[in-house]
């Protein structure tokens, strides 16, 4: 009767031990979601702010972007899974010449969807008849100390229809295909998810079906941004 009672006192203390452990982790998470807690301080280091932002918890992976940018003037036209969450691919809804893209990352939290980073362009469409007709458009965005996230990654537009291919040349020699995505029947983007590692020079190529380079740029800035006229 002794031994029952000892193991039974066991054990409840081993789920008194495990409970106290789940109520401390979620305390610990909430925490560090919560808006101005332990994750928007990082962040706003990364920033190199001195005061806390307070990004909101919402409902949806759009809810967060509308929430964080305050602008209803963007179109999700693609939404990319990625460890941790969810990349959103958007175009501005106000704007009639030239290109732009803009890509947020939004992380899934135990309370909701919260935004972690992103970026985007506009390129204007140039006026001038002799210039050389661009094929791609292109961003690239780098990896954030100590921030978890998808990044670094390189996007853009295929402006050239010939462009069914897209690689990324790093300077240690490796190659990564991007991924091409048609939004509309006349409208694509591409883009590649780097290592964390990858360090410049970076080579942008485009190529078509019968793989002729098409398009080629080699960028040397991790937060490099603009067109790439197409081979002729």
């Amino acid at each position: 009767m002794l031994v029952r009672s000892k193991n039974k006192r066991k054990i409840w203390m081993a789920a008194g031990l495990i409970a106290s452990s789940i109520v401390l982790l979620y305390v610990f998470v909430f925490v560090y979601e919560t808006p101005g807690g332990i994750s928007d301080w990082r962040l706003s280091r990364a920033w190199g702010l001195e005061s806390t932002v307070r990004i909101p918890l919402s409902h949806t992976p759009e809810e967060a972007v509308q929430q964080m940018r305050g602008s209803g003037t963007f179109q999700v036209i693609h939404r990319e899974p990625v460890e941790g969450g969810k990349l959103l691919f958007m175009k501005r809804t106000d704007k009639q010449d030239g290109s732009d893209l803009q890509v947020e990352y939004i992380r899934k939290t135990w309370f909701g969807w919260k935004w972690g980073w992103g970026g985007g362009y506009v390129i204007g469409e140039s006026k001038s008849p002799t210039q050389t007709k661009n094929a791609l458009t292109y961003m690239s965005i780098p990896t954030v100390e100590h921030i978890s996230s998808p990044f670094p990654m390189v996007f853009g537009d295929v402006l050239d229809s010939a462009i069914k291919n897209v690689t990324i040349q790093t300077k240690d020699k490796g190659e990564y295909k991007a991924k091409l995505i048609h939004t509309t029947k006349e409208s694509t983007i591409w883009f590649v998810l780097l290592p964390a590692t990858h360090s410049t020079p970076l080579e942008i190529k485009g190529f078509s079906e019968a793989d002729e380079l098409i398009a080629h740029k080699t960028i040397t800035d991790l937060r490099d941004s603009g067109t790439i006229e197409g081979i002729h």
